[in-house]
């Protein structure tokens, strides 16, 4: 899945919960595919419309400051209209796709990742009347959701960028790298600070996975933590039958973390970590959380 296609999916889901949570019968929006909004300049093309009855408004290119979706860019925050065609508070670029929709009330909600606008989602009605404060709260909610998966994939693409520069002395850790050209990478900063570091990414990126829409990017994530936690295995590392998530909260414990903060990382209780590392202690033979840690390395679960 491309980022384009892992965008659209994204902006699908969001429009399902916007029209679930509002009520509203349209919903409709885009994401930027060049990067995203900075110094008040830029677009967003519509891609993505639900309940629409034209393809009026699919591809239009809403820049920033026209109407009421580039209004809502340029200032960063919601915005509404009860009546459309005649509203004096927005501009009138897109009259004609709206009218051709036959939409009257519409709202806009940018949504800002890291104070950058990312892409805009709107609903509509096609009668005039004021779209009270739940139905802005709902479509504001909608919008959280997509920038909430854009942090999570941002987040992983600079990691796997950061281990591809930083454990590849030999080459990219992504790339087409033999085991033994990153094991070599691996031996020779085992005990280093940098190797340290490793140790937090691999965590990092077992507690991203799971919240990775696009597959291609979520194996690829699992590939590179499996590569990093081998790389310093010994050639016939013992299977233990730790469970995946047994293994998350192992990779968080080795940074030096404690419960609560590994909990924190992985969105789970203190309790369920402290459950979950038992029983990874119990499976590796482990009295510690050190030996457990250990135990994992040798087994080739852990960098």
């Amino acid at each position: 899945m491309s980022a384009d296609e892992a965008d659209a999916v994204e902006m699908r889901t969001a429009l399902v919960r916007l029209r679930r949570g509002t009520g509203l019968p349209i919903a409709f929006g885009g994401l930027m595919t060049g990067g995203p909004i900075t110094g008040g300049t830029g677009s967003v093309r519509i891609g993505e419309l639900s309940g629409t009855v034209t393809g009026a408004l699919r591809g239009l290119a809403i820049a920033t400051g026209n109407g009421l979706g580039g209004k809502a860019l340029a200032l960063s925050r919601p915005c509404a209209v009860t009546d459309y065609p005649v509203s004096r508070h927005i501009s009138h670029e897109y009259d004609a796709a709206v009218a051709a929709e036959g939409l009257l009330s519409v709202l806009a909600v940018p949504v800002v990742v890291r104070r950058r606008v990312r892409g805009v989602l709107y609903g509509a009605l096609r009668t005039a009347q004021p779209l009270g404060d739940r139905t802005l709260g709902e479509a504001v909610a909608a919008a959280r959701d997509v920038e909430q998966a854009l942090v999570v994939r941002d987040e992983a693409r600079a990691l796997l960028a950061a281990l591809g520069g930083g454990v590849g002395a030999a080459g990219s850790v992504t790339g087409a790298v033999p085991g033994s050209a990153v094991g070599a990478a691996a031996g020779s900063m085992a005990g280093s600070a940098a190797w340290e570091e490793v140790r937090e990414a691999h965590g990092a990126l077992r507690a991203l996975a799971p919240r990775v829409v696009d597959p291609v990017l979520r194996e690829e994530l699992l590939a590179v933590c499996s590569r990093l936690a081998s790389a310093t295995a010994p050639p016939r590392a013992r299977d233990v039958g730790l469970t995946p998530r047994e293994v998350d909260v192992l990779a968080w414990v080795a940074t030096g973390a404690t419960n609560a903060v590994t909990a924190e990382r992985l969105g789970l209780r203190p309790e369920t970590v402290k459950s979950y590392l038992r029983s990874a202690m119990r499976k590796l033979g482990a009295h510690t959380r050190l030996e457990a840690v250990v135990a994992a390395r040798r087994a080739g679960l852990l960098p």
